[in-house]
């Protein structure tokens, strides 16, 4: 074991331009054969400990009692709303522990049953085909907001019931609050942008739990679940709230980046793209082709858990209150 930090390093391990160059697998790849769980000094003059072997980002994930999402949060943007005044640790899903964490998402399991999801995929691949026939007769498009951002910003309106010709307003949203992982960019108008789908989002929870509607934010407004003391439970209006700047958000985010960066790394290999076309009709194959594209890209690239109490991790030490970064584009 070791109880010594063995480096110290002043700066960032990984900045922007090591992503834009391509140079981040290349520092993935050292850390993993020289110092798989490595303590540096972030972008914020925060020390804390990244960790980028699979086996070490999986230890952490699955250990929420040793390592918490509700004490520190998962990412920049919760420390920067909790700043704000606005702190999501503790009432939005990705950030609680068990047991408030399993009953929260066996509420939200509640809108997301088979037969709902069903009718949802259903209407998404209409959608789909509807975004392709309209880049196939406009003869050319630009990828990312034609068709990665537009799906999952049709499909995240039609979860909340949303006019489709308002989802221009949920992109606003979703990329103005994004930006509070930008330390360079200000932080006002994205804590705006937060406070203006909150109140949104707080206006449809009150409609759904009075008048409900066919979609799945109905569902989730009034579903009940029994509690630990054997009384039903329902979401609180800030979870609900909550839920809705996760689904706005992160919803949209993920899926278009695991879109664009897909069809980036598949234009970049030619046999992997002709592969793919001779096996488009099976949907097994491609149910495969999907995940194998989600763990190459790593839509999202890492999270942050915080150490509850002192636990040894790939022979060093972390202690009580010191940061870890489970590195999902490495591991």
């Amino acid at each position: 074991m070791n109880t010594q930090r063995d480096s110290v390093v002043e700066e960032p391990i990984l900045t922007v331009e090591d992503f834009v160059a391509g140079r981040q697998h290349d520092i993935f790849g050292e850390l993993r054969r020289t110092d798989p769980v490595h303590w540096h000094v972030d972008e914020d003059g925060q020390g804390q400990w990244s960790v980028t072997r699979h086996a070490d980002v999986t230890e952490v994930s699955r250990q929420p009692d040793v390592f918490s999402s509700q004490r520190g949060g998962v990412s920049r943007v919760d420390l920067v709303m909790a700043e704000q005044g606005v702190d999501p640790r503790g009432v939005m899903m990705m950030m609680t522990d068990p047991p408030q964490h399993t009953r929260y998402r066996r509420l939200v399991n509640r809108g997301f049953t088979p037969r709902t999801m069903r009718l949802l995929e259903e209407e998404l691949h209409q959608r789909t085909v509807s975004i392709v026939d309209r880049v196939a007769e406009m003869g050319a498009c630009d990828l990312v907001p034609d068709v990665a951002a537009e799906l999952p910003l049709q499909a995240i309106a039609e979860i909340m019931g949303m006019p489709q010709e308002e989802r221009a307003q949920l992109f606003d949203w979703s990329e103005r609050i994004r930006k509070l992982e930008d330390p360079s960019h200000p932080n006002e108008d994205s804590m705006q942008a937060a406070f203006e789908l909150f109140g949104y989002a707080h206006a449809l929870g009150v409609d759904r739990r009075t008048e409900p509607k066919d979609d799945i934010l109905s569902i989730l407004a009034r579903a009940e679940v029994e509690g630990d003391d054997g009384q039903p439970t329902s979401l609180t209006e800030a979870e609900f709230d909550a839920f809705a700047l996760l689904l706005v958000v992160a919803g949209n985010e993920t899926t278009r980046n695991a879109i664009s960066a897909g069809v980036l790394e598949l234009l970049r290999r030619p046999d992997q793209w002709s592969l793919l076309c001779e096996n488009a009709g099976d949907d097994d194959w491609l149910d495969i082709a999907a995940d194998e594209i989600l763990r190459f890209t790593s839509p999202s690239q890492h999270m942050y858990r915080t150490a509850v109490g002192s636990y040894e991790l790939g022979g060093k030490q972390i202690k009580e209150g010191e940061r870890v970064v489970m590195w999902y584009a490495s591991a």
